[in-house]
């Protein structure tokens, strides 16, 4: 089923996905070779808690932390872990949530590492271009087919290919409701975007073959080929004439300066 919200309920979720912006920006703070991803799990723990929020993926479906830490070819759903170590030119995609006063934000960034391969920078800044060009369809009176015939095209025409087992999803209440976002489809197919409707759009881009692995930790999905995947979410409101962007990345790209994305 999918929820429709009020101007309010709307407004809770920009507060929510606001914190979230906020907490993803501490994490950016931390991001640098010699760093273990327990340690940004730790400061977005902790920061989130601290602001009167709840971690979203703590203990949800089971997962035993609170940010998703997927680094190079992990595309999503990595554990954090104090093994696992950050080193110069990796990449690491952090997917994090909070919970305030009741309802869920949702979002993305995969950071450079110190000094990125130029093949590498430019599948990121891909996958964040065609995230903005998805969120650019979510528009009352466009469907769901949409939104992915205009993250696949953007992408695969430049040479990339794009994850099909992982999808967006509504996001409110819930961390995922209805409808299922993909980041794949025909234009005009799908279902209907309406004023009200919430949904976190979710590219997953692969510098090789979309094909993946599941691993057996149950949570950890990484590419089949070995070959590095990027991942840019944000949550967003359909609009009547625009999506209204809910969550952000201005505290990331304060922090980053010149090497944002």
């Amino acid at each position: 089923m999918i929820f429709l919200k009020t101007d309010e309920e709307i407004e809770l979720l920009r507060e929510s996905n606001l914190l979230l912006g906020k907490a993803m920006g501490e994490v950016a703070k931390v991001v640098k070779p010699g760093v273990s991803t327990n340690q940004l799990d730790k400061v977005f723990y902790e920061y989130i808690c601290d602001n009167g929020a709840v971690p979203g993926f703590l203990n949800y479906g089971g997962f035993p932390k609170s940010l998703c830490t997927s680094v190079n070819d992990k595309v999503v759903h990595g554990i954090p872990s104090d093994d696992d170590i950050l080193r110069e030119g990796d990449i690491v995609s952090c997917d994090g949530g909070c919970i305030l006063k009741g309802f869920n934000s949702d979002s993305a960034y995969t950071f450079p590492v110190g000094e990125v391969s130029p093949e590498v920078m430019k599948l990121l800044r891909t996958t964040k271009e065609s995230l903005f060009k998805g969120i650019e369809m979510a528009v009352a009176g466009r469907r769901i087919g949409d939104i992915g015939y205009a993250v696949q095209s953007y992408c695969e025409e430049r040479g990339y290919s794009v994850v099909r087992e992982l999808v967006g999803h509504g996001v409110g209440r819930n961390l995922h409701e209805d409808p299922e976002v993909p980041n794949y489809g025909r234009r005009g197919n799908g279902v209907v975007l309406k004023k009200g409707m919430t949904i976190a759009i979710e590219p997953m881009i692969c510098l090789g073959r979309r094909h993946l692995i599941f691993e057996n930790d149950g949570w950890t999905t990484r590419t089949a080929d070995r070959k590095p995947a990027a991942h840019f979410e944000l949550s967003v409101a359909v609009g009547k004439d625009k999506a209204d962007i809910l969550s952000t990345f201005k505290y990331i790209e304060e922090v980053l300066g010149d090497r944002a994305i």
